[in-house]
């Protein structure tokens, strides 16, 4: 569909006590160091609420936003140094206001992962000194989505949630839910001089495609059950949908390739509770690592007793990021840099097509209320690194959306792969009947 979105305001929100005593700046960890400079997409989408008016909204979405950025102070301030620090100076946070052409249901009835992105403030690989930036977007029927942007240089999704849960639970009073977060994480993990580093992590490919699956509650159960090794262990639900994903993924690219390329299957992995003793939740930063499977055979649909074991595999590797490991990446960096470094070398000489994967599932995405209740729909947006995929919760928390991300002509073979649409629904929409009643909210 073709719809114009008008910005009609922007300007920078402040913390609302600047020159609070804080500190001045804030350094970056050796894991934010090696995160990707990108922003992390956060995009929610809220029913309309006669009571309140357009105005009445933004002012509440505003007035919030300054409050809570005096625990989150960093976000209001500048990434310097070639993004190893953040100057604390409380100069503010982008944010715009903008009217969408449509009504919100003709969004959700066919939402495309590329329009989506037009209710986001930012280009994804465009940060510049900015940790924050995000869009307030009114529809014609009077629901609103909020695009949320944060460098990815300053956190992870875990710790992105938490901002964004903290702000909510300030907007709608529920101070007891705000917490109070830590920016330490640079005494666990001390940065480093980088200068030996090569810190490129994708190749540019301008013919990427992303779509969107959806698995329900009865594909994701059968695959489960499908690769859980005749009842020796139960797959988890990313289990399954990853070891079912790479065989597809590994089916229908490889069908043609001659050469003897390594294929593997990358899982990126929350390491709070692997350490010893656990990392606290409300540490502000990137605290994850990846895990690497290199299955020890192609996986065919009609080979039963090759299922199992690629699900073994990736639980094996993961269980590898234990507190030794994490022990290892505080001690000598440098061993974890030289192995990350490694893998993404043979991924640009095109030796290594890695898949990789990153699970939403379980995070409290739709916790995100600002008062006016909880999200309809949190969305999947595009993608930029290729052979990349996510999973994220269906909001009856049931199912499982999968944004997988590849080349247009590996896409083509992949989104018409016949196995894999026994299990899934392609882009169907969300909550047609939900949002067809948007405007009567």
């Amino acid at each position: 569909m073709e719809f114009e979105i008008t910005v009609t305001s922007e300007e920078l929100i402040k913390p609302s006590s600047l020159n609070i005593n804080h500190l001045p700046y804030h350094y970056l960890s050796f894991l934010d160091q090696i995160a990707p400079s990108s922003f992390m997409p956060f995009l929610f989408f809220y029913h309309s609420k006669r009571n309140l008016s357009d105005r009445e909204r933004a002012d509440h979405i505003k007035s919030s936003l300054s409050e809570i950025l005096n625990l989150f102070y960093p976000l209001a301030g500048r990434i310097k140094n070639s993004g190893d620090v953040v100057l604390c100076n409380d100069v503010g946070v982008s944010f715009v206001e903008a009217k969408a052409g449509c009504d919100m249901s003709q969004i959700l009835e066919n939402p495309n992962p590329y329009e989506l992105d037009m209710f986001l403030p930012f280009k994804f690989d465009e940060v510049g000194d900015v940790p924050l930036k995000i869009q307030l977007t009114f529809f014609e029927c009077g629901g609103l989505a909020l695009g949320i942007g944060l460098c990815h240089k300053l956190c992870d999704a875990m710790s992105g949630l938490i901002f964004i849960r903290s702000w909510a639970a300030f907007a709608r009073g529920d101070t007891d839910k705000i917490v109070t977060p830590s920016f330490d994480i640079a005494k666990m993990f001390p940065p480093r001089d980088m200068e030996d580093f090569n810190m490129a992590t994708s190749i540019t490919n301008e013919n990427l495609v992303t779509r969107r699956f959806v698995f329900s509650k009865s594909s994701v159960e059968s695959l489960r059950e499908r690769f859980s090794g005749n009842k020796k262990f139960r797959a988890t639900r990313v289990e399954a949908l990853s070891a079912f994903l790479w065989s597809r993924f590994v089916a229908t690219i490889n069908r043609d390739d001659k050469t003897q390329k390594i294929y593997t299957l990358k899982h990126l992995v929350n390491l709070r509770r692997k350490a010893d003793p656990f990392i606290p939740e409300h540490m502000f930063g990137n605290i994850l690592s990846f895990s690497v499977t290199v299955p020890k055979m192609i996986i065919n649909e009609d080979d039963d007793e090759a299922k199992p074991s690629l699900v073994e595999q990736i639980r094996e590797e993961i269980r590898k990021i234990d507190a030794l490991y994490v022990n290892k990446i505080q001690e000598d960096s440098r061993a974890h840099l030289e192995f990350r470094n490694k893998h993404f070398s043979g991924f640009f000489k095109g030796e290594i097509v890695s898949l990789t994967l990153t699970s939403l599932c379980k995070f409290p995405v739709y916790d995100a209320d600002f008062g006016w209740g909880k999200p309809l729909w949190f969305a999947s947006t595009s993608m930029i690194d290729e052979n990349q995929g996510a999973f994220i919760d269906t909001k009856e928390g049931d199912g499982i959306e999968a944004l997988i991300n590849l080349d247009q002509n590996h896409m083509s073979r992949f989104e018409s792969d016949g196995e894999l649409l026994r299990y899934v629904s392609s882009n169907p929409s969300v909550y047609v009947s939900a949002s067809r009643e948007t405007c009567n909210q």
